[in-house]
């Protein structure tokens, strides 16, 4: 059976590119700390358009000489660290798009993430889901990533006194005491991006930290090559930014982080104005996932849940009764974080299990 898309024969046309950008992450081309519709676009597209983006992560001063470039340096040392708010993830952008307009959803094709360098770093941090048990100390562990084999493994691993506070910390890694971590195990590296999103309408800076309808921290490891994502526009010209790389996480980042690593990411923008969606929806080559957002996870499930029944109802066509029944027995519920204040949860649903338009059969 095909494979149901929401990508459309006109959005399909569209996607036919006329230019190729490349946007550095330097001092003058990130924001770094929040999103806001009053940040200067550091790239104008139209839509259809190829953006070649560096991602880069906040916590490469956990080892700068392994994750550090001149470029990365810069950012780290020329951004004055009490503009570094009220959030903390590094944002390359934003993005304006020609034409976009509040109602309209961009389609963000995620083509290709490869780890800038090949190190990463996770953070039992502050915020973490277990500090307290943990003793209230925090513990940085370094992962060598192999990018032959899409794996990663840790290199060792250190306890750093003072909390993580200031966003873009550097520990002085080379001076710490290390300690040997994970040894013999080896995981898949699933690179992705841990924020993305839209300028809100709002008056004032908006925290990269917690998610939200216009995307931002939404953490959710599915987010990377292969991948599209749709989010709602809500001010003229979108103004699209990409941060918080990631090279692997696990449903609900327990500990406060992924292993946090820049990447350079290749995506489309694609403008649509044939529907809209009510919060960041997820479509990958097998499934869609909708996400679902509050203070705790019961609100955030009853977001996800309304969520995927509108996109049962009015994408697949089903009544409320028939998407409700459907969900209980098809859709799979997870806990994308607990650690970002507002919390997460997502609903997957497989594509195929959907009848291409036009062929439902007679109930027998």
């Amino acid at each position: 059976m095909a494979l149901i898309s929401l990508k459309s024969e006109s959005a399909d046309k569209a996607a036919t590119p006329s230019a190729l950008h490349h946007l550095r992450a330097t001092p003058e081309t990130v924001h770094w700390g929040y999103f806001s519709p009053d940040i200067k676009p550091a790239l104008t597209v139209k839509s259809g358009d190829l953006i070649q983006a560096q991602a880069v992560t906040h916590h490469a001063g956990d080892d700068p000489e392994l994750m550090f470039d001149d470029d990365i340096r810069r950012i780290f040392t020329e951004i004055d660290p009490a503009t570094r708010a009220p959030g903390c993830h590094i944002m390359t952008g934003p993005i304006y798009v020609e034409g976009a307009e509040p109602g309209d959803m961009l389609e963000v094709r995620y083509f290709q993430m490869k780890p800038r360098m090949n190190y990463g770093s996770n953070l039992a941090a502050n915020w973490g889901h277990l500090y307290e048990e943990f003793g209230e100390t925090e513990r940085v562990t370094i992962y060598k990533i192999d990018p032959n084999a899409n794996t990663a493994s840790a290199l060792y691993a250190y306890d750093v006194e003072e909390k993580y506070v200031v966003p873009g910390r550097i520990t002085h890694c080379p001076e710490c005491d290390r300690s040997p971590a994970l040894p013999g195990i080896t995981l898949p590296a699933r690179p992705h991006l841990g924020t993305a999103g839209v300028a809100p309408a709002v008056n004032e800076p908006v925290s990269t930290i917690p998610p939200g309808l216009h995307g931002g921290n939404i953490d959710n490891w599915r987010i990377g090559a292969g991948a599209t994502m749709y989010y709602p526009v809500q001010v003229k010209g979108g103004l699209f930014s990409i941060g918080d790389p990631h090279v692997s996480q696990g449903d609900g980042e327990i500990s406060g982080t992924a292993i946090e690593s820049s990447l350079d990411v290749l995506f489309q923008i694609i403008l649509r104005k044939d529907f809209a969606f009510p919060s960041p929806l997820l479509e990958t080559p097998d499934c869609w996932i909708v996400h679902g957002f509050g203070e705790d996870l019961d609100q955030a499930m009853k977001g996800a849940s309304m969520d995927m029944l509108h996109l049962l109802t009015e994408h697949q066509g089903l009544s409320r009764n028939d998407g409700y029944s459907l969900m209980s027995v098809a859709a799979d519920f997870g806990v994308t974080q607990v650690v970002d204040g507002t919390q997460g949860i997502h609903c997957r649903i497989e594509r195929r299990i959907f009848p291409e338009k036009g062929t439902v059969k007679d109930p027998e």
